[in-house]
């Protein structure tokens, strides 16, 4: 029995649903009255002064399923009675003046609140949209992708610029054509055709959350003519691994200039929607794997304020390489769609959180304040044979240079996997570099993705394979997929806790150092700092070796290389801790090195990699030593690995801990 919906001037709170937060600030509700629409109840409210209603079916489903009609809620309603029949619920909020701006979704995320926190149905909602109805549906889709069962539309207006801008082979509509450009707040027909979130626009989201989407069409239709519109919008989407359905209606009669037609088969779109209620994507939930910690409040109340924001990414080749970052990039632009964003990418392959913490100035911080920051090293800091305290004086320099650079950084840490993590999972260890991290992370209060875990247990799930589907640990395109739905989940977790919140963005406490020799005041140093050259020379445009690989930034560049025993150089710098930044490759040599005139140091240069690739690595040559001034004394040595061809030392730059 269903409940009776609306009995005061808010309605009854339900339970929120699980993994839903409940509104602290919800929607303003009122009670209007009762109809009965084709021998159902209707029940009439206003959700923020928008009048709205929802249509109750006789004998509901347990799980409260509910379809969402934009725009027309009266136009071709044989598959609505269908799906009543069955035991949905028909809910539909008037925005119809508003043609899908941003305007409109703020006040379609209210309704989905409302129906969702106050009223508890389905947390995934099955959207219909009719001609301009595609504006609202395909838009919305868009920004909450994992809310969405499928999509059903009809003649739907995917680009502006067709209908109403006329600016196509469709006939357009002036007026509204004028209303939309008022609704979107642009100020000529130029700055309408620069906009780039069209529903044909930033459908990546969508189909890596492989929602459905069906469409009646008129092949004569002259007012939203198919080519400029869904065609489009299908083909990109169909392009990007999204499922799109279309149907021409050729019988009956076509009106409007074949904008209104017949729907030959109401009963297949109904199948549709009915046969989606079951669609699982991933079985296994993401939540388990994800630990929010303070969240993500600052950069919640700054990208919905500020209107601008600074989104960065620090790692090695997994955050250099496209993928999960492309996606995370397109969901924040979908979620907020009204701010500008600046996205830094800084990964760099081979790199782990020593390198991080002490590049994190010029590559990231130098740019300016910082909203939030990606950062993941722990299969490079793994594979590269980082010690735990070198893992720990790395990721905290990193946590602790970004706060202590703006306080109102939010962080997220990332864990990805590679074969050993799985292994160690397996049996039933945690990779010592995820507990160190987390260490680090719990006394920030930084929130993580333990992404190694998820993968494991969705392998052992038999969700996918690593051989055949994930592939490596530069994941497939599979692979980046399995991540990018893990981040946004989230994502969307985190956001929906701001703003449900009632909080107030703030600095975060920056607490005591876990480990006073952390890499926290991290900075390179140029080669021209060098002094007392015998033998090193500036090489103003390096390359590598014919035949020998290199890495991003370290080709093309300038370096200080020396290639004979005996050549040496002299550094003077302040800090506490020194190292150089190297491209150790085929030819690296063995060097050894005194501070402040202390007994030597020898240092083999080469690596495991070095045999066919220039590798960029960072050596710490000293991480505790009092501040103040110090001198580093290096000399290339006689002796070198048996598996190097040479002697050389070939150093990018210098890094110091202040």
């Amino acid at each position: 029995m269903i409940l009776p919906l609306l009995i005061s001037t808010f309605l009854l709170i339900s339970e929120p649903v699980q993994g839903e937060t409940l509104c602290q600030d919800p929607p303003v509700t009122e009670y209007d009255s009762t109809s009965v629409w084709k021998g159902y109840t209707r029940y009439h409210i206003s959700v923020n002064g928008r009048k709205a209603f929802i249509t109750a079916p006789h004998e509901p489903l347990a799980a409260k399923e509910w379809v969402w009609r934009a725009r027309f809620p009266e136009w071709h309603t044989h598959m609505d009675e269908i799906l009543l029949d069955s035991g949905l619920f028909i809910a539909y909020i008037d925005t119809d003046d508003m043609l899908g701006s941003p305007e409109a979704m703020k006040l379609w995320d209210s309704f989905y609140k409302f129906m969702v926190h106050r009223e508890g149905f389905s947390p995934k909602v099955s959207l219909e949209g009719v001609s301009r109805g595609g504006l609202f549906v395909f838009n919305w889709a868009k920004r909450q992708p994992w809310k969405v069962h499928c999509i059903y539309t009809e003649a739907p207006v995917c680009d502006f610029k067709s209908w109403p801008g006329g600016f196509g082979t469709g006939r357009g509509d002036p007026g509204t054509w004028k209303i939309l450009k008022k609704q979107y707040g642009f100020k000529s027909d130029l700055e309408a055709f620069e906009y780039k979130n069209n529903p044909i626009d930033k459908l990546e989201a969508l189909a890596m959350a492989r929602v459905p989407i069906m469409t009646m069409i008129g092949l004569k239709d002259q007012v939203v003519p198919p080519s400029e519109n869904i065609f489009l919008l299908s083909d990109r989407y169909v392009k990007l691994g999204g499922i799109s359905t279309l149907v021409p209606c050729t019988n009956g009669k076509q009106k409007l200039h074949g904008h209104h037609f017949t729907i030959e088969t109401p009963e297949l779109g109904a199948e549709f929607v009915l046969s989606n209620l079951k669609r699982k994507t991933l079985p296994l939930s993401h939540d388990p794997y994800h630990n929010l910690r303070q969240g993500l409040l600052n950069s919640f109340h700054s990208f919905e304020s500020k209107k601008s924001a600074r989104v960065a990414f620090l790692g090695g080749s997994i955050t250099q390489n496209g993928g999960w970052r492309d996606s995370i990039c397109h969901y924040l632009e979908h979620k907020f769609p009204e701010t500008s964003f600046e996205f830094i990418p800084a990964g760099i392959a081979s790199m782990g959180s020593t390198p991080g913490s002490f590049r994190l100035y010029r590559d990231i911080l130098s740019k300016g304040p910082v909203d939030l920051l990606f950062v993941e090293a722990a299969v490079n800091d793994a594979t590269n044979g980082r010690s735990k305290q070198e893992q720990i004086r790395g990721m905290e320099g990193i946590l602790r240079h970004s706060l202590r650079d703006n306080p109102l950084t939010d962080i997220v840490l990332m864990h990805f996997v590679d074969p050993g993590k799985m292994a160690s999972y397996n049996r039933g260890e945690v990779p010592e570099v995820i507990r160190n991290f987390e260490k680090v992370a719990h006394h920030y209060q930084v929130g993580t993705l333990n992404l190694a875990l998820e993968v494991t247990h969705r392998i052992n799930k038999d969700e996918f394979t690593w051989e055949e589907d994930f592939k490596d640990l530069h994941p497939s395109p599979f692979g980046q997929g399995v991540y990018a739905r893990s981040m946004i989940h989230y994502l969307e977790t985190a956001f929906e806790r701001a703003a449900s919140s009632g909080e107030q963005s703030g600095p975060h406490v920056l607490p005591e150092a876990l480990d006073p020799f952390s890499y926290a005041r991290g900075e390179l140093l140029s080669i021209d700092k060098a002094t007392d050259l015998k033998g090193f020379t500036h090489i103003e445009n390096w390359t590598p070796a014919k035949n020998a690989g290199t890495r991003t930034g370290y080709t093309n560049v300038q370096m200080l290389v020396g290639k004979q025993p005996g050549d040496q150089l002299l550094l003077n710098f302040e800090g506490r801790a020194v190292g150089i930044m190297v491209a150790a490759g085929p030819d690296a040599g063995m060097i050894k090195y005194s501070i402040d005139g202390a007994k030597a140091v020898t240092l083999d240069l080469f690596t495991h990699w070095s045999a066919h690739l220039y590798l960029p690595w960072y050596y710490t040559l000293e991480a505790e030593l009092d501040p103040g001034p110090h001198s580093l004394r290096l000399t290339i040595l006689e002796s070198r690995n048996p598996a190097s061809q040479g002697h050389s030392c070939i150093i990018k730059s210098f890094y110091i801990n202040q």
